[in-house]
């Protein structure tokens, strides 16, 4: 008989087969016959059998007491053989051989492994060291089966409490936290989340949510340093025009606002006016590494975080009844055929007159009304002494975009609203999950909403021309085609953007809401101020590392906070769904299983939608709400009739975010450290 390492050094025993030379075949203990170098075998012996002497060796290796063979073991390099002599008797019998052999394996911080079956003691230091730390890891594995029991018993215990953001998605998988909550998770067969709440971590589901956010993306706070606006030095001329802004009635940061002369002479000059905090915020500032830091306003139903202070917006905010500091551009038309003539920037200060509210005069700022078709009467006079500049805009608005839907290739689609979420009974500065939400819908395409939406794109796209004729590098947007897949992506280079229909798209309407926009304004007041030498003056230069790493922050807030305002919309929906009593609601198939509800902003995956076409009208009753996960799921009851709705390609992975639930990075299944090395080993 023969005990002998294998490969990884783990002991067998086995019964000799054969021998030659330099090597043997052995019979495992499993049946296996192997072919092992000679040197390999630790022991040879007659008796007793492997099947009785292995058990009863281990019985004996576990009585062993390694303090005491440690003292007993030679100073020098020794054999098992040697401390099996000292330790029990010389000589040794071949259980006792076999003991020691076995203590001295598992004892790696008392001995050191020397050779096939040599070792050497480790110094006292060490093996004090290592004591110390079996200990503290002891004591540690304690704790975590404390707080394991406490959670499966439905209480939290105080540290896991402190650690819940970051064990559920940001997770240290060796921190003691982290190990509780995944054991005990195993233990109840819960998952985390549910574990979590049982055990009373999460006692409220809305602000689970906003303190995740806070935790992942602002873990200082909201809270701005104290910061006062820089003053605007420049000598700015006051614009001939009376400009109105048109934004919703929580809008306080108004970037935008516009103007219009000449009607009925012939030639029209729209006059686009942006808010301009760049001509006082310069680069490196202070103002500036706040809202480099921010990169943009994060928007919630309820609530808010803006990129600066409410004492800076305000300083620059193109607020009614002020002569306010702007970018402007104007773009000149031929009245009759709205052939653009020519435009030109200027820095300036711009006379606001109004600050119209969408939500509020949408419903009297029609399309009829515009035309005359709708008495003038409906409008207050003020707005009605509107009406001749508005109408105009709007019928500029339309011409604009039948003319990048030409480029476009294809007619854009408005088939879908824009749902609006307003919260009723909020008592502090922010919403705390229990108001109730009143859901409202405003119709893309809408007069005052289009008459915006063109004139942005038509100052973005004519800025970004100009920088780029300048030599001046800017942030643009761009897409090269409409092909499925084809995103939108940013970068320094005028190039088209295929979805809007326009040559180069450069945002730059936006400065006190979105930093890429404070950069590109920059860059624009120097071509404004230096024309074709702009480029030896701007703030950032062709190539420039900083304006990539502006572009590389700005992309991965930008989609974090939109991630959240999505995920804080799809709350307040799913308690919309539950305040008003909604069991079931009509939808269409958009993909595989999932459908969009028709009157609320809602995506989600549902059973028995096999073998119905994309586009399907179906009846949906709704299963259990979870506010924490976000998610809910349904069952098709009813295909209802009518035409298959047209798949809106272009928005389906959109779609497939907005129906999917909350993704965790703890993982219950996953093995842990060192598992895989052990059902592996042989």
């Amino acid at each position: 008989m023969h005990i002998l390492f294998d490969e990884a050094g783990k002991l067998m025993t086995g019964r000799l087969m054969s021998e030659a030379e330099s090597s043997l075949q052995v019979e495992l203990d499993s049946g296996k016959r192997v072919k092992v170098k000679l040197a390999n075998t630790l022991l040879r012996f007659e008796k007793p059998a492997p099947a009785q002497l292995m058990p009863a060796a281990t019985v004996l290796a576990a009585s062993m007491e390694l303090e005491l063979a440690y003292e007993f073991a030679p100073e020098d390099e020794f054999g098992f053989g040697d401390l099996a002599a000292d330790y029990f008797s010389d000589p040794a019998t071949t259980e006792q051989q076999v003991a020691a052999l076995i203590c001295l394996q598992g004892a790696p911080h008392y001995f050191r492994r020397a050779g096939k079956g040599r070792y050497k003691k480790a110094p006292a230091e060490v093996v004090a060291q290592a004591l110390a730390a079996i200990e503290k890891k002891k004591q540690v594995q304690a704790q975590i089966d404390a707080w394991t029991a406490d959670l499966v018993a439905g209480s939290c215990p105080e540290p896991v409490r402190q650690q819940l953001y970051k064990i559920l998605f940001k997770p240290d998988k060796n921190a003691p936290e982290y190990k509780a909550v995944v054991e005990a998770a195993r233990s109840s067969h819960l998952n985390p989340l549910a574990l979590l709440e049982k055990a009373g971590a999460i006692n409220s589901a809305y602000q689970f949510h906003w303190q995740r956010f806070l935790f992942d993306q602002f873990p200082k706070g909201t809270g701005f340093p104290a910061l006062q606006a820089p003053a605007i030095n420049d000598e700015l001329p006051v614009a001939a025009v009376e400009a109105f802004s048109i934004d919703d009635s929580q809008t306080t940061e108004i970037d935008d606002a516009l103007s219009l002369q000449g009607l009925g002479s012939g030639t029209v000059t729209l006059g686009i006016h942006i808010a301009a905090p760049g001509l006082a915020i310069q680069p490196d500032s202070p103002v500036d590494q706040v809202a480099r830091h921010r990169l943009s306003t994060v928007y919630m139903p309820g609530h808010k975080i803006t990129m600066l202070p409410d004492a800076v917006v305000q300083s620059y905010t193109l607020e009614a009844g002020r002569n306010c500091p702007a970018v402007s551009l104007y773009v000149s038309f031929d009245e009759s055929t709205l052939e653009l003539k020519d435009s030109r920037t200027v820095l300036e200060r711009v006379p606001i007159a109004h600050n119209l509210r969408h939500d509020q005069l949408d419903s009297v700022i029609t399309e009829s009304w515009l035309t005359g078709e709708t008495p003038m009467d409906t409008a207050s006079d003020e707005i009605a002494a509107l009406q001749p500049r508005l109408a105009f805009i709007f019928r500029l608005a339309k011409h604009l975009k039948a003319q990048r839907e030409v480029v476009r290739g294809k007619p854009e689609t408005f088939n879908r609203p824009d749902y609006t979420f307003k919260l009723q009974g909020v008592t502090g500065n922010e919403p705390d999950g229990s108001e109730t939400v009143v859901i409202g819908t405003r119709s893309r395409g809408a007069p005052l909403d289009l008459m915006v939406a063109e004139a942005m794109i038509l100052a973005n796209s004519t800025w970004g021309l100009w920088l780029a004729a300048c030599g001046v590098p800017g942030i643009y947007r761009s897409q090269a085609s409409l092909a499925p897949g084809m995103k939108v992506r940013m970068g320094t280079r005028a190039q088209p953007h295929a979805g809007i229909g326009v040559k180069a798209y450069a945002w730059s309407t936006s400065p006190l809401r979105r930093y890429v926009d404070l950069v590109n304004q920059w860059q624009i007041i120097a071509c404004a101020r230096h024309g074709n030498t702009a480029a030896l003056v701007a703030p950032f230069k062709p190539k420039d590392a900083n304006l990539m790493a502006v572009i590389s922050s700005f992309d991965a807030a930008y989609t974090a906070y939109n991630g959240f305002q999505n995920g804080m919309e799809r709350f307040w929906t799913l308690k919309h769904l539950q305040q008003a009593g909604i069991s079931d609601l009509t939808a269409t198939l958009i993909k595989d299983n999932l459908v969009r509800a028709d009157s609320l902003p809602l995506v989600l995956p549902v059973m028995g939608a096999e073998g119905l076409p994309r586009g399907a009208h179906v009846k949906v009753r709704l299963g259990d709400i979870d506010e924490i996960a976000l998610d809910v799921s349904g069952t098709v009851i009813e295909r209802l009739d009518g035409p298959v709705a047209e798949a809106d390609e272009s928005a389906e992975e959109d779609d497939e975010d907005l129906g999917a639930p909350l993704a965790l990075a703890i993982d219950v299944n996953e093995a842990e450290p060192g598992a895989a090395e052990a059902t592996a080993a042989p």
